[in-house]
């Protein structure tokens, strides 16, 4: 396949089972929610645990180190901290400490303003990035400026598609716009569809090329136990009601700050993850 396929979870449990089920993985992606899905982390929250900072950190440490050693060949998506109010430097110091965890990472920085900035930096000084929480168009074009010159492979950006759907647009319009934007460009940004909620969102992302789609566990499960369908020249996408997102003509020459990067579901994601990371903690 053209799409390489991750898996979104925090449970090296799930990737030791995909892997028997499917034969291969090609990396995966966290972030603090499914670190607190983590049935470990889960357990100590139901007695009432709460943890401190320093601890926490290990323990995700530990969850990825596990993980990168089950996928050595492949990526492994590492997020920092990030509430709404988080700026670049804080986010920065973060992705120093995690970025030596594993030799495979990704660091994930939110598509905004503050994680642009970072990513900027971190990709001029080599680091590999993912800015995740890609609700635009105009995202993935300031993603594109802010980490030009670096090479293929080094960067992921991650439309959430399943999040637009759950407020009636076509998440996977989305995907498709941002691939034919990127054609104009050089090929350093993979666009890695997340946010995968059906089998369909998956064969779509499939259909239409995505570099990479990233889908929880019960999703692949699902995939693998089918015998791993591809999609065919008939394949259609059920989109029903959800309304298109249509395609704008973005120039990617341009500043990455000239974009607007506002977009209130990349600031609700934050508050939803940080908060899990917050539950965490003492």
């Amino acid at each position: 396949m053209k799409t390489r396929i991750f898996l979104d979870g925090g449970d090296p449990a799930e990737t030791r089972d995909l892997l028997g089920r499917l034969g291969f993985l090609d990396g995966q992606t966290t972030n603090p929610t499914l670190i607190a899905r983590n049935p470990a982390a889960r357990a100590r929250l139901d007695r009432g645990e709460r943890l401190p900072e320093a601890e926490v950190l290990a323990f995700y440490r530990g969850v990825v180190h596990e993980i990168s050693g089950l996928l050595p060949a492949g990526s492994v998506s590492v997020e920092v901290y990030a509430d709404p109010a988080t700026g670049p430097e804080r986010m920065l110091e973060q992705a120093a400490e995690m970025y030596p965890w594993i030799p495979n990472a990704h660091i994930k920085f939110p598509s905004n303003a503050a994680g642009l900035a970072a990513a900027e930096t971190a990709a001029a000084a080599g680091m590999r990035v993912n800015m995740t929480l890609c609700f635009s168009q105009e995202q993935a074009a300031a993603t594109y400026a802010a980490t030009r010159g670096a090479a293929r492979g080094q960067v992921f950006v991650s439309p959430f598609v399943g999040r637009l759907d759950d407020r009636g647009e076509d998440g996977m319009d989305l995907i498709a716009n941002i691939l034919r934007m990127y054609r104009a460009g050089d090929g350093h940004v993979e666009v890695l569809t997340a946010s995968v909620r059906t089998l369909d969102h998956l064969l779509f992302a499939l259909a239409l090329g995505s570099d990479i789609v990233t889908a929880p566990y019960k999703i692949l499960r699902e995939w693998a136990d089918r015998g791993v369908p591809q999609p065919g020249a008939d394949y259609r996408y059920p989109r029903g009601t959800l309304r298109p997102i249509p395609y704008k003509e973005l120039d990617l020459a341009l500043p990455w700050r000239q974009f607007d990067v506002a977009h209130d579901l990349t600031a609700q994601g934050m508050e939803k993850f940080s908060a899990d990371w917050n539950a965490l903690i003492r």
